[in-house]
């Protein structure tokens, strides 16, 4: 009876040796000793079937879920072979640019300069003309005094003599309006000039009003001699009070306006108007930049500027046409 233990216990460990190496890993991939449940694994989706108790090896695996395919989508795959791709890519780039040609190729690459493609559109650029300053000179204040001396002109003494002139309408005020302004702190006695420089404002003034629709501002008319001197004691820049140089406005012909408070395209639309009259000698300008303002001598010879409508097919040396084409 005891010969016969040694023999029943391994009968009964050889039986038991299948159902455990059956029942041992239920979480295996395969079993080593079933060729049915590989050639299962191997038409299943995740190449393992997992999650049955009895672990019965089926013809159809496909047919039962798998625990693997729910814990790892499909989504999730694609995502991981995305990537695996890539890592192959980058790969592939590093070994090309580590090969000395490559290296240099791109280097060139890198330093090459591309021609820039822009989608902008660039407005156009309207022209502006521009007029150089109507500057003063020694010559010019001597012919504005020959000027005056030719057509009678008297330089004024005094106020009595000022007075004396505007009662007999040699001298008249200057045509304030809603576009010509007189500076107010100007006495009122001084508010005065020759009738053809007062039609001369009047013409200046309105037509600047027509283009800026603002108005102009006088700063000085007709000054004695009195004053003038007075003015040379304060103002280094003033003009003799007699001789060849004297200030024309001694005579009531000349008058002051101010450039202040205008913007370029006033004050190159001034010079504009201004110099056609000055080159058929009806008029003579000082552009002044210490006191800011353009100093105008009329004569008896200024007569107003045509209506454009007339000159058109004249040549353009017409005030207006000119100051039309300043913007």
């Amino acid at each position: 009876m005891r010969s016969s233990a040694p023999f029943v216990l391994a009968a009964s460990f050889a039986l038991a040796l299948p159902v455990f190496a059956s029942t041992a890993s239920p979480g295996a991939p395969y079993h080593r000793h079933h060729r049915a449940y590989r050639r299962s694994a191997a038409s299943s989706h995740c190449g393992e079937i997992a999650g049955h108790a009895s672990h019965t090896v089926l013809a159809n695996p496909a047919s039962v879920g798998c625990h693997a395919e729910s814990a790892q989508p499909r989504r999730a795959v694609a995502a991981s072979s995305h990537v695996h791709a890539r890592r192959v890519e980058v790969a592939s780039r590093r070994a090309n640019y580590e090969h000395p040609a490559s290296r240099s190729r791109f280097r060139r690459a890198a330093l090459s300069t591309l021609p820039a493609e822009t989608q902008a559109t660039i407005p156009t650029v309207r022209r502006i003309h521009f007029v150089p300053p109507l500057r003063g000179s020694l010559a010019s204040l001597m012919r504005q005094n020959e000027r005056d001396d030719a057509e009678g002109l008297t330089r004024i003494e005094d106020d009595a003599q000022l007075h004396e002139m505007e009662a007999d309408r040699d001298l008249i005020a200057v045509p304030a309006s809603s576009a010509l302004r007189v500076n107010p702190d100007l006495p009122r006695d001084r508010r005065y000039c020759r009738p053809w420089t007062a039609r001369f404002l009047a013409d200046l003034a309105r037509s600047h009003y027509a283009r800026f629709h603002r108005s102009i501002q006088v700063n000085s008319a007709v000054r004695t001699v009195a004053f003038q001197r007075a003015l040379m004691a304060i103002n280094g820049n003033a003009a003799p009070a007699e001789g060849d140089t004297a200030s024309p406005h001694l005579t009531g012909a000349a008058v002051d306006i101010g450039k202040k408070g205008m913007s370029l395209s006033e004050i190159s639309w001034m010079r504009a108007w201004l110099l056609p009259l000055q080159a058929e000698g009806r008029i003579d300008v000082e552009e002044e930049f210490y006191q800011a303002c353009f100093h105008v001598t009329v004569y008896r010879s200024y007569a107003p500027p045509a209506p454009p409508r007339l000159t058109a097919h004249r040549r353009r040396a017409n005030t207006t046409l000119l100051a039309a084409g300043v913007h």
